[in-house]
């Protein structure tokens, strides 16, 4: 009997299945797509109904030989890649490539990497999905009609190397929008006060200015405040109502791909990418022991909350168990699964809840394991009965003021025993944030304070006013979770492709990340700008979420994929000639200055370079003169000040001359003084040797396309040897390693630890050091 064939698309996931399959299967991987589009060129024929002419990725032909082979050899075939767009399409190329082969040929879908779930996968094996292909046919070919199209007129216009997407603008736009609403961000002056309270019985408690003449307290200035503080101060409030209400918060429905990625960076600190790289090893399996590979989640791409009634038999049972019967709700959790979600897959959970956290902590690294935990607990407690608190609101009379006092006191946690999710960032008003005292919309369980016990009409006694100035807030720059939250929220992209969204902008340097926030750059700012001018249709909101239900609408059978291509196509063409014509050309013009340049007296012009805007001399290539600048508060150029070359030392290899230390965009760096005869520069040193055997290379300090400093050979690419943390010249006193790295902390400060694998060795800093 011939053994059947199962093709997935990673050998993690391949070595998972071998676990649980016999002798019958024979499962090997493509390790990803197999045919794309050629790189070299658009690949559409436009004319021919968009007929797309993909070739086999390069490295991809002994992976299909093999395939090829093995099906030979196989009774049935199932293809098992990803179930998603990108997966089904992987499938769908593999059965072309496999059509002439005569074999039967089935789709298996696995949404888990259990024998179970897996066995039965295949017992209901069916055919390619047709419409789901289309959907990711369409979606790759308009990516290419934009990205191939948009992208060669920025490298004309502005430099070569440039790129744009139908998808990634936007989120560029989003961002660069928001930098926009920050600069012209007007803030404004506003007080509140506070007021210490007692009654007749303890314990004092703290009210705030509600409301003054029946409006809401709006108090504009110092010296308002401080006249409202001192008739307040003077005066005996009494007690207008007591309310005392039973409240209860909720759990969380499980995570789906946006939901996790939020929460894994507001949590763990991990990125979009990050979350999505380390879920997918979780999916795919994980060597647990003698247990062998096992897969720990169930897929990672979803935007459903639903979750099958035998995962939820098992997690009533755990809780049950492990918390007691007062923590399991009578019925099962049922979460809204929102409108636009094609719920095709389950929530994100684990497989068996019976595998804790604490189980597996010894099969899985730091990272695996701490993002495993969030998913797990995330899950449980999302079956659990929700926190029950006791809130109790105090509003009184002073006059013409009303005030306030909120507190509550936790009577039950629920769910809360096992996890909390993490506070989202507030939202915001048109004219900007403004930081109001807490009360019951913004109150959580277990905050507040503990109010004494008054009745209506009880006097209290006054014992401090507080006035406060404060002033609004701009709207905050998106962190990636915040960004992740936006994108799905106005139906940009779908969960699969977030993180790829940011990784682009980001890699482009478009955005930078300054303490986890993101940042227009320059480029990303001009970038934005040229296709919002030109392309306003394209790199517009409603637009793309547009293109995602008609995409979705391909994959439900509902519209013909081409005719979805046709319909932007058109339109798309001719704002495509238009800017051909109107866009200006970036890289060639040059702007004037009163500056005057310090080698040749002559005017300095404003150009545009890979880092931005900077100064170069009129008289080029004459005088190759060139400066970065700043602006003043009136928008005037101003000239950064050159720092004067210091002498390093060192001589340069070249010349002999002497080696000078400079300082760049990316920071301090050695160069020959003999500068522009001579044109030699280096990294600078650390003092530091290569430790890998037969280099004979210094380590040097560098800094990455991302601006993040790093320290590696100065034999690169010859030695790849790099590290994060600066190696300082010092032996390890216990083990005689070469070099120490210096490691900081908020907590420790500056130490120096060894990097040998087994050496504990840290001892802190000293000042000298």
């Amino acid at each position: 009997m011939s053994k059947a064939l199962i093709i997935v698309e990673s050998p993690a996931k391949a070595r998972t299945l071998k676990k649980y399959l016999g002798r019958n299967f024979d499962v090997k991987a493509s390790v990803g797509h197999v045919r794309d589009l050629p790189v070299n060129k658009l690949g559409v024929e436009v004319e021919r109904g968009f007929e797309p002419q993909y070739v086999t990725i390069k490295g991809k032909g002994k992976v299909l030989s093999d395939l090829r082979k093995a099906a030979r050899a196989a009774g049935h075939v199932y293809l098992a890649p990803d179930p998603d767009r990108e997966g089904e399409a992987i499938a769908w190329h593999i059965a072309e490539n496999l059509k002439d082969l005569k074999k039967p040929v089935q789709r298996a879908l696995f949404y888990e990497l259990t024998k179970k779930a897996i066995l039965a996968a295949i017992e209901r094996a069916t055919t390619i999905d047709q419409h789901r292909f289309e959907a990711q046919q369409a979606r790759r070919i308009l990516d290419r009609l934009v990205g191939y199209q948009i992208s060669p007129l920025l490298w004309d216009k502005v430099r070569r190397g440039l790129s744009a997407g139908r998808v990634q603008s936007v989120a560029l736009r989003m961002i660069c929008e928001r930098e926009q609403e920050i600069d012209s961000f007007v803030s404004e002056e506003y007080w509140t006060i506070e007021l210490r309270l007692s009654g007749q019985q303890p314990p004092p408690f703290v009210a705030h200015l509600d409301r003054i003449d029946g409006k809401k307290a709006e108090i504009s200035d110092g010296e308002e405040a401080t006249r409202i503080a001192t008739e307040l101060g003077q005066s005996v409030p009494r007690v207008e109502s007591v309310e005392k209400k039973e409240r209860k918060r909720h759990p969380s429905p499980p995570f789906i791909t946006s939901t996790l990625q939020q929460e894994a960076n507001r949590k763990l600190r991990f990125s979009a990418k990050k979350t999505m790289t380390l879920s997918q090893r979780l999916y795919e399996g994980v060597e647990l022991g003698d247990s062998g590979p096992t897969g720990l989640i169930t897929y990672m791409r979803t935007d459903s909350t639903r979750v099958n009634d035998d995962a939820l038999a098992a997690v009533r049972s755990y809780i049950d168990t492990a918390f007691g019967p007062d923590f399991l709700p009578a019925k099962p959790h049922r979460y809204k699964t929102s409108k636009s979600a094609q719920d095709a897959h389950e929530a994100i959970r684990p497989t068996d809840v019976e595998l804790t956290p604490e189980k597996v902590a010894s099969y899985l690294d730091r990272d695996l394991l701490a993002l495993y935990s969030l998913i797990w607990k995330r899950f449980v407690a999302s079956q659990m009965q929700p926190a029950v608190f006791d809130q109790t609101t105090i509003l009184l009379a002073s006059g013409r003021y009303r005030l306030k006092g909120v507190g509550s006191i936790m009577r039950f946690l629920g769910f809360m025993t096992l996890y909390v999710e993490s506070p989202s960032e507030s939202g915001r008003s048109a004219g900007g944030r403004r930081l109001a005292p807490a009360d019951e919309s913004t109150l959580g369980p277990g905050t507040g304070e503990e109010l004494p016990n008054l009745g209506k009409g009880d006097a209290v006694q006054v014992l401090g006013v507080d006035p406060s100035q404060h002033f609004t807030q701009p709207p905050p720059r998106f962190t990636e979770a915040t960004l992740v939250k936006a994108l799905e929220e106005n139906g940009v992209g779908r969960p699969s492709t977030y993180a790829s969204i940011i990784s682009v902008i980001t890699d482009k340097e478009y955005v930078r990340l300054d303490q986890r926030r993101f940042f227009p750059t320059d480029l990303g700012k001009l970038v934005n700008g040229l296709l919002v001018a030109h392309f306003p249709g394209v790199v517009n909101v409603e637009f793309t979420a547009s293109m995602e239900n008609a995409l979705d609408k391909v994959e439900e059978g509902e519209v013909e994929w081409r005719q979805v291509l046709a319909d932007f196509y058109g339109p798309f063409r001719e704002t495509l000639e238009q800017a051909r014509q109107e866009m200006k050309s970036i890289k060639r013009q040059s702007i004037p200055t009163e500056v005057r340049c310090t080698e040749c007296g002559g005017t300095m012009v404003i150009k545009w370079g890979r880092m931005g805007e900077f100064l170069a001399c009129e008289n080029y290539p004459d005088c190759k003169n060139t400066q970065d600048f700043n602006r003043d508060a009136e928008g005037r150029v101003v000239p950064v000040a050159r720092e004067e070359p210091v002498e390093s030392g060192e001589v340069c290899d070249k010349c002999s001359r002497p080696m000078v230390y400079k300082t760049g965009r990316f920071g301090r760096f050695l160069a020959c003084s003999g500068y522009p005869d001579c044109k030699n520069i280096r990294s600078e040193t650390v003092g530091v040797s290569c430790p890998e055997e037969g280099c004979g290379g210094q380590i040097v300090r560098k800094v990455s396309r991302r601006g993040k400093v790093f320290y590696g050979c100065d034999k690169y690419p010859a030695c790849k040897f790099a590290l994060w943390d600066k190696p300082v010249a010092q032996s390890c006193p216990d083990c005689n390693a070469p070099f120490l790295v210096e490691k900081q902390s908020k907590k420790d400060g500056s130490r120096l630890v060894c990097v040998t694998e087994k050496c504990k060795f840290s001892r802190k800093m000293e000042g000298g050091e």
